[in-house]
């Protein structure tokens, strides 16, 4: 009885491992379970980050005819990030929702004018947390079902959804994860939205709506939500969140802070660009969205922390990084997001990490660099050394 109650469990892991998306994360799976996945995946070596297009600085039509949206199919990927998803939907990402990071790079930058080096922040921290480092794949949201299983499992969270890192608590159009579904558009949320746009935007959402939605957004999680949790990297990301539709939703030829309910609902719930919709100016996006960040963050200022599991208990975390302290943010980010998902990587996943870990470094370049696991990958492969070449004097924050 024994021997067949082992020989079964070893059956259902096979079946797990051989059902597992191939863009899947890799997060968090024992060393057993990688072994086991590892000779079933086609490994890829992660190239190097593509640099800004040549027409970067360009205000230039995006909604084209070589980008024509199109309806979902069976299959296709979609989540919280409704940037991401109007991309997918014109092809500038694959319908399907699943995308390398170069993908994603050249995607924001030619859909959106979007800095290089946020391209970069976007891709690499995306990979490194939601995607394969094996396969050099990861979806852009949604849900990846076990397949093959008897019984039926339950689907696992994949892309985007990670909770805490890009998709977090206080989203302006998504629920919170404590309330269930956390990366579907939430019409209700999204009427709040439009109200805050017409009350202190005259119809529009512009930078005074921004900073008071942000703040009652926040204000609302800690009301409702006991499980609130507001620390870096979501304490980053809700600021910059409240900024980037001001800057990437807006009209390059408007380019006046000033997005309109019409083109927002496009964007937010239809996953659609408005006609004749033109990309902004790529040579000021990144002032722009950090300055817009930062006087959202300092119309109401917020410490980082969160609820203690009852609602209305909000405390200061001093141990998380705040708007001001972006090596600090790296540094979190790496050891206390990316190596509790991989404590101990071995072979080609550690050698793919390592490379990724570089190149998410490249955006921070005033900062100093941490390895974790070391400064060469498994295979003895010397990633950081052609990084750097790569990297130095490149990147600009």
């Amino acid at each position: 009885m024994a021997k067949f109650s082992t020989l079964f469990v070893f059956s259902a892991l096979a079946i797990q491992v051989i059902a597992l998306p191939y863009y899947r994360s890799l997060a968090g799976l024992s060393e057993r379970e990688l072994e086991g996945i590892l000779p079933r995946l086609n490994v890829v070596t992660p190239p190097p980050p593509p640099p800004g297009p040549s027409n970067h600085t360009c205000v230039k039509l995006v909604n084209d005819a070589a980008h024509p949206f199109m309806t979902l199919q069976d299959g296709d990927i979609r989540g919280p990030c409704p940037g991401l998803n109007t991309l997918a939907s014109h092809g500038y990402l694959p319908r399907n929702g699943i995308a390398t990071p170069a993908q994603i790079i050249n995607a924001v930058q030619d859909g959106f004018s979007m800095d290089n080096g946020f391209a970069i922040l976007l891709a690499y921290a995306t990979i490194l947390v939601d995607g394969n480092p094996l396969t050099n794949l990861m979806s852009i949201g949604g849900k990846s079902p076990l397949t093959g299983m008897d019984p039926p499992q339950p689907a696992i969270v994949g892309g985007l959804d990670t909770h805490a890192v890009f998709e977090g608590d206080t989203s302006m159009t998504r629920a919170d994860s404590f309330f269930g579904d956390n990366h579907s558009f939430n019409q209700t949320l999204f009427d709040q939205f439009a109200n805050f746009s017409n009350q202190f935007g005259d119809g529009n959402y512009n930078l005074t709506a921004a900073e008071e939605y942000r703040f009652f957004r926040i204000q609302q999680s800690i009301a409702e939500n006991p499980q609130f949790s507001f620390i870096s990297p979501r304490f980053f990301t809700a600021y910059f969140e409240s900024a980037f539709p001001l800057v990437f939703f807006v009209d390059g030829r408007q380019a006046d802070g000033q997005l309109s309910m019409e083109n927002a609902t496009s964007f937010f719930r239809d996953m659609q660009f408005p006609d004749d919709f033109h990309r902004a100016d790529g040579s000021k996006t990144a002032d722009l969205v950090n300055n817009a960040a930062t006087a959202i963050f300092s119309a109401h200022p917020m410490q980082p922390g969160g609820n203690n599991g009852t609602v209305n208990s909000y405390t200061f975390d001093p141990n998380s990084a705040n708007l001001t302290e972006g090596c600090k943010l790296y540094t979190d980010f790496v050891n206390n997001v990316v190596v509790p998902l991989y404590p101990t990587p071995q072979g080609a996943l550690k050698v793919n990490l390592n490379a990724n870990l570089g190149f998410l470094f490249s955006a921070f370049p005033n900062c100093t660099q941490v390895f974790p696991y070391g400064q060469r990958g498994g295979t003895g492969w010397p990633f950081v050394s052609v990084i750097m070449d790569f990297c130095v004097g490149r990147i600009k924050c």
